[in-house]
């Protein structure tokens, strides 16, 4: 249950998320093209495989990527040096500003979650309480502990998700 509500930490969590997933594809595909900054063409490759892993990790609905011009007026913003590349830093920081929206939808469907499951729990407990084996145990539990439970257990199910690479 802790791993669970650790989730709910809120920003610093989700940016935890976003650095590693950014850590990991900079190095990808820095390895790739055998150089230590990336073009625009490694780093809209980039830019496909952080979106790829958002949308593996984090709760909630798929994102689709930016166009390739979004992305281009992004690199020109975020060069600092103005060498046409983008280094590691400035990758970190290109893509905690192209995630922001991506990080505000993921928080508005975990919040739908929790308000939606307390609902959504008690309009099934009356349903499974005739269920033979089932029932007996559904109908023993307070309705609180009931609802929690199934809480949990939908917010577990949208970020179990993280460990599937």
């Amino acid at each position: 249950m802790g791993q669970v509500l650790e989730k709910f930490h809120g920003k610093e969590w989700r940016k935890r998320q976003i650095r590693k997933i950014s850590d990991k594809v900079f190095e990808r595909v820095k390895n790739q093209s055998g150089r230590a900054t990336l073009t625009f063409e490694d780093l809209y490759i980039a830019v496909l495989l952080v979106y790829n892993d958002i949308n593996k990790r984090l709760p909630g609905p798929h994102f689709d990527p930016p166009s390739k011009d979004q992305i281009r007026s992004m690199m020109q913003e975020c060069d600092l040096n103005l060498d046409g590349q983008i280094n590691h830093d400035e990758f970190v920081k290109f893509i905690q500003k192209l995630t922001t929206d991506t990080l505000v939808v993921v928080s508005q469907g975990l919040l739908v979650t929790l308000v939606v499951a307390p609902t959504v729990a008690m309009a099934t407990k009356k349903a499974t309480e005739g269920v033979p084996g089932v029932g007996k145990v559904v109908q023993k539990l307070p309705n609180a502990i009931y609802a929690s439970l199934v809480t949990l257990a939908m917010v577990w199910f949208q970020t179990s998700r993280e460990g599937i690479e």
